[in-house]
């Protein structure tokens, strides 16, 4: 589905927008759910890759397809290896199998675990035979993606002699290893991180927990943008959202500050407001918070300010190559754009082009991402449905925004 968007002749008016439980939340108490069935989840994620990974905790098929679902492909590598007696073919869609997980298998054979690569070596599709798992020690670099060593600290908690990780390198996403933490501290579960090493203790079974999922912040940086992108005074309320967040990307509301958007914290819910504070020239070190570079980057295009990104290394190995394909939407519009492996350096700019076709690269976040521009300029979206991969109500929710002038 292709969509022309075009806000050039609407106003954004005063709404309270309900956003669906935080995708990385979600995911990993789904998994610790297989483990622990008294575990209670509410406000779970709606997202494509939520659904994903719930479909395939509930098969019974040999055959798992996970689609572009990369959080459930590393989650479910490291479950399906400890899940004692079955054979599971995992795959997914075919930039999924071009998307690495040897740093992972390698640690769970590490362990002892019997994975197969079915066709190329260090991408899926996998083949992985279940089995009890009882070593306990293992490294794995933490520079690659936190999903990795998420996977690993999940299963842990229900092995026979817990696990501890080595963790070597500098740490890739370090708020959402410490989410992990987090959530199995909520069920009870004792864990460590000292220095380099995590360790997660053995526990075969829980109190009785009901966990409400925060609603996600990744997903509210989409607004946060339109409300940069707006007129001073706009407002718009996003819930359910906590000042104290397990989320990386909750940085957002400090972040957009110099955006001049105005972050008031209320009970279970937030409300942006832009002010007249002038926007300014953004350096910022997103290595905790990658995901949302793509709308950071768009923001200041749309406000004509510079922004010089580092720490995006991770953006390469995602549903696409994100730092090309910003590239090379942006300057469809006339942005001055220059990228490295790791960094992305953005120049101020007047220029604006109308009526450009934006692709998509089946990545959601570029959908979203640009979305908030149409306050700016009329342009056309490829392929806009991907949004549903972690926020299937968007286009609802971005209308529910404007009136017509």
């Amino acid at each position: 589905m292709d969509l022309f968007l075009d806000y050039t002749d609407k106003q954004i008016i005063n709404t309270t927008i309900k956003i669906s439980g935080s995708k990385s939340e979600s995911n990993r108490l789904l998994i610790l759910q297989q483990f622990y069935t008294n575990l209670n989840l509410e406000n779970v994620s709606d997202s494509d890759d939520s659904v994903h990974l719930i479909h395939a905790l509930k098969s019974d098929k040999k055959i798992v397809d996970i689609g572009h679902a990369g959080t459930a492909m590393r989650f479910l590598t490291a479950y399906f290896a400890v899940k004692e007696g079955r054979e599971t073919i995992l795959t997914g869609s075919e930039r999924m199998q071009n998307r690495p997980i040897k740093i992972l298998v390698d640690a769970l054979r590490m362990l002892g675990a019997e994975i197969e690569y079915i066709d190329k070596e260090g991408y899926p599709p996998l083949r992985i035979k279940g089995k009890k798992i009882t070593k306990n020690k293992v490294s794995i670099k933490g520079n690659v993606s936190s999903q990795y060593i998420s996977a690993l600290v999940l299963i842990a908690t229900n092995s026979e002699n817990g696990l501890e990780i080595e963790l070597l390198e500098e740490i890739t996403s370090r708020p959402y290893l410490e989410m992990t933490l987090d959530l199995l501290h909520q069920i009870g579960i004792s864990t460590s991180w000292r220095e380099n090493t995590i360790f997660t203790s053995p526990q075969s079974s829980i109190a009785s927990k009901t966990i409400t999922v925060e609603s996600d912040w990744s997903s509210a940086s989409y607004f946060y943008s339109l409300i940069a992108l707006s007129q001073v005074g706009k407002t718009i309320t996003l819930s359910s959202y906590h000042k104290k967040s397990l989320q990386g990307d909750s940085c957002l509301a400090e972040i957009y500050q110099n955006f001049g958007v105005e972050t008031k914290f209320n009970t279970n819910a937030i409300t942006l407001t832009k002010t007249d504070k002038k926007p300014k020239l953004e350096t910022l070190n997103l290595i905790n918070a990658p995901d949302i570079a793509q709308t950071i980057v768009v923001t200041c295009f749309g406000l004509g300010i510079a922004c010089d990104l580092t720490g995006l290394h991770t953006l390469k190995i995602k549903e696409t190559d994100r730092l090309v394909a910003l590239q090379n939407e942006l300057q469809k519009f006339g942005a001055q754009i220059d990228i490295t492996d790791k960094s992305l350096h953005l120049k101020p700019s007047s220029i604006l082009h109308k009526n450009c076709i934006i692709k998509t690269y089946n990545d959601h976040r570029m959908a979203m991402a640009f979305a908030p521009l149409a306050l700016k300029t009329p342009f056309t979206i490829e392929n806009a449905d991907v949004v549903t991969k972690s926020y299937v109500n968007f286009w609802k929710d971005l209308d529910q925004c404007f009136s017509i002038l």
